[in-house]
């Protein structure tokens, strides 16, 4: 039995970032994407959050500065913001919700960086509120942590750790590589083991693998139920969806071996693990960004977003959506997976240069 998806196209905006969240504090959930917040539960009307500045860069496409839209309170108001950040103007930014009195959102830095390419969210100190990890291939890694009074309400201020000097390259994750249980991040180039304290540091950087131009995020999940954590990884500007196996040797070497999952598309740029059937095991969310770069192998072809079934490595691949940029829908660089319709199931926000889509799950059906 596969899952039944019903699509529907909310906008023609091409932002490639989305959020779900509750903006105006009605209780409903909202979709929100760039510079438009969509009012639920209908997802009809259309508000305007602020303007986002579309970029030109050259032969790699055009593009609109907007690689996050990730809900954090900031400010302690009880209003959800938004945590975004900038390729082309090299800043982490938030944007203050106007709460009651509405109106545009104003737009207020963080922090210069390096280019971002986009950002991932992680409490990795166990505090309740999650830190803000931009992937900034060409500078350190470095994370946010929002600082907040003794009521535990944010500040709007931000407290900056750098765990890498090193460039992080293309790719970032989440996982616990040596099952201490601590969760360690991954990037392209081998996986930084997170201390005792991840304030403080040292984090050491183990390099034992090279992910290409992978996804955000790398995904650590145990594929074929050995115990061990591996790493599932798109390639986010060439064609290729992978597994890479752990292996341990009897004098604790760690090793990776690299399993095909998908070769027959390009641009794995977002994915993530969900639950979308209701069975209790988790299904990889996947799916073609449209024009990652207008350089990309594979960038003109047809774009689409799939599930599969992981079944102890052998991933058996379904289709949601296929087809032409515009009538169909692949998944941006940040979709959101949430149950909109309160049906029990998990539904898919997915935006993009070809629009914004919903596709809500209707469950299994034979």
């Amino acid at each position: 039995m596969s899952i039944v998806f019903k699509k529907r196209k909310l906008d023609d905006t091409p932002y490639e970032a989305c959020a779900v969240f509750d903006v105006n504090n009605d209780g409903i959930p909202d979709i929100v994407s760039g510079a438009y917040w969509y009012e639920g539960p209908d997802y009809v009307k259309r508000h305007k959050i602020c303007d986002v500045a579309g970029v030109e860069a050259g032969k790699v496409g055009y593009y609109h500065d907007d690689f996050s839209d990730y809900p954090l309170d900031v400010d302690g108001d009880g209003y959800m913001d938004i945590i975004t950040g900038s390729y082309f103007a090299d800043t982490l930014r938030w944007r203050r919700n106007p709460g009651p009195a509405g109106g545009e959102w104003a737009t207020l830095d963080i922090e210069a960086s390096a280019n971002i390419e986009t950002i991932r969210y992680f409490d990795i100190d166990g505090c309740g509120t999650p830190e803000i990890f931009p992937n900034t291939p060409g500078g350190p890694q470095v994370f946010y942590k929002l600082i907040c009074d003794q009521h535990g309400k944010g500040t709007g201020k931000f407290q900056k750790v750098v765990i890498h000097e090193e460039k992080s390259g293309h790719g970032l994750g989440f996982a616990d590589i040596n099952g201490d249980g601590r969760t360690d991040i991954v990037l392209t180039g081998g996986w930084l083991e997170q201390p005792e304290d991840p304030m403080k540091g040292p984090w050491t950087f183990h390099p034992e693998f090279s992910l290409g131009s992978a996804s955000i995020p790398i995904l650590g999940y145990d594929v074929n139920e050995d115990g061990l954590c591996d790493l599932i990884v798109g390639q986010a500007h060439d064609y290729g969806l992978h597994w890479y196996e752990q292996a341990i040797a009897q004098d604790g070497t760690r090793s990776w071996i690299k399993h095909d999952i998908d070769l027959t598309v390009s641009q794995y740029h977002d994915l993530q693990l969900v639950d979308l059937d209701n069975d209790g095991e988790l299904e990889l969310v996947a799916g073609k960004r449209y024009r990652a770069h207008n350089t990309d192998p594979g960038t003109e072809d047809p774009v689409g977003i799939y599930y599969f079934k992981i079944k102890n490595g052998t991933f058996e691949k379904y289709t949601i959506d296929y087809g032409a940029a515009g009538e169909a829908s692949g998944n941006g660089i940040y979709m959101w997976i949430e149950d909109l319709t309160g049906n029990g199931y998990l539904d898919i926000v997915a935006p993009g240069k070809e629009g914004l889509f919903l596709f809500e799950n209707l469950g299994k059906k034979e």
